[in-house]
């Protein structure tokens, strides 16, 4: 069987395929007041060279002689991205499904060994292609905050919590979103979407692929969809507040909705934003994705959105309404 040859992406701008609800909750977070001396605090108990130092000691590197295979996929995805360096790349004992970045300056990629167990080579490749998008995005600084909140005691932090639930709330708020982007770059490293939604229906619970089945799994996702009273919203937000990543069945909709958009297809054939342009400023993102969420919530059917989105226009019009009695009132 021919094996269709993967184009080269050259000089693609990640923010070609970059989800506008990252941008957005990204931008977002920047400007969250506290964040600066949240990562300062972080950086005062550890720091990225000792981060590398632990992978080095309790960890393997993967070079051409250790887990060559990885090494070679990992190199083919810098390739495809045409991206200036192959970051170095960790596998570490667990029996999760997982894998992260971690790092600033020069981020790393780490695979959980559990993985390498159970998914084949292509799923391998979408999983360095995710970590490599965000990377590439600059997720990775975010990432490694979030990481060291989860094995610091706040009480060595020296913040109130008034302070950190905000920012704890905001960071996995985009955390989650994050993972919407790196799944698009999985694709487009691929240039398939098969792999990503295999190793989601994997991630699910469907180790063994001879068990399961795409169709079924995507009506198992309208199902959940399709759960639409006031109470089933409001646990379906309250069942991810504190997740670090979307529901399986909302990815694999996210990924199918972009890859057959249009916009999967004019990136192959050439149509990006390329590295080194003028890049959007932070206020753009946050409108751009302001947009996006006003377009969601218009479009969407389920209640807790509406209910949200009727009250934001109730807002406006109240305070349309007040702005036009105070000019009536005013008027010379």
């Amino acid at each position: 069987m021919l094996v269709p040859k993967i184009k080269k992406l050259y000089d693609i701008d990640p923010r070609s395929w970059e989800h506008p609800a990252d941008r957005a909750a990204l931008a977002a977070l920047r400007s969250l007041k506290g964040l600066d001396e949240l990562v300062s605090t972080i950086l005062s108990v550890t720091s990225e060279k000792s981060l590398r130092l632990m992978h080095l000691a309790s960890a393997i590197k993967v070079t051409e002689r250790q887990y060559s295979r990885i090494f070679r996929l990992m190199a083919e995805v810098t390739d495809t991205f045409d991206w200036p360096f192959t970051p170095t790349v960790f596998v570490k004992q667990s029996v999760e499904y997982n894998a992260g970045v971690l790092g600033a300056k020069e981020p790393f990629i780490v695979l959980n060994s559990y993985l390498l167990r159970n998914f084949d080579e292509t799923e391998v490749k979408a999983i360095l292609a995710h970590e490599m998008g965000h990377i590439m995005s600059g997720h990775a600084p975010y990432k490694t905050l979030i990481w060291m909140l989860a094995r610091i005691s706040p009480y060595l932090l020296g913040l109130p919590k008034i302070v950190l639930i905000p920012i704890f709330a905001a960071l996995y708020e985009w955390d989650r979103k994050s993972e919407l982007t790196a799944d698009r770059a999985e694709v487009l490293a691929l240039q398939d979407e098969t792999p990503s939604l295999n190793a989601l229906m994997r991630m699910a619970g469907g180790e063994d692929l001879s068990e399961v089945d795409i169709n079924e799994f995507f009506l198992q996702a309208r199902e959940f969809d399709e759960q639409k009273s006031l109470l089933d919203s409001v646990h379906k937000m309250f069942n991810q507040l504190w997740q670090s990543h979307p529901f399986p069945v909302e990815r694999i909709q996210e990924l199918r909705t972009w890859s057959a958009s249009g916009a999967f297809g004019a990136i192959l054939d050439g149509n990006y934003l390329k590295r080194g342009y003028s890049a959007e400023t932070p206020e753009e993102d946050i409108k751009a994705g302001f947009e996006f969420y006003k377009r969601d919530m218009e479009d969407s059917e389920d209640p807790l959105t509406r209910l949200a989105s009727n009250l934001g226009k109730g807002i406006e019009k109240a305070a349309g309404n007040l702005e036009d009695a105070f000019k009536e009132l005013f008027k010379p």
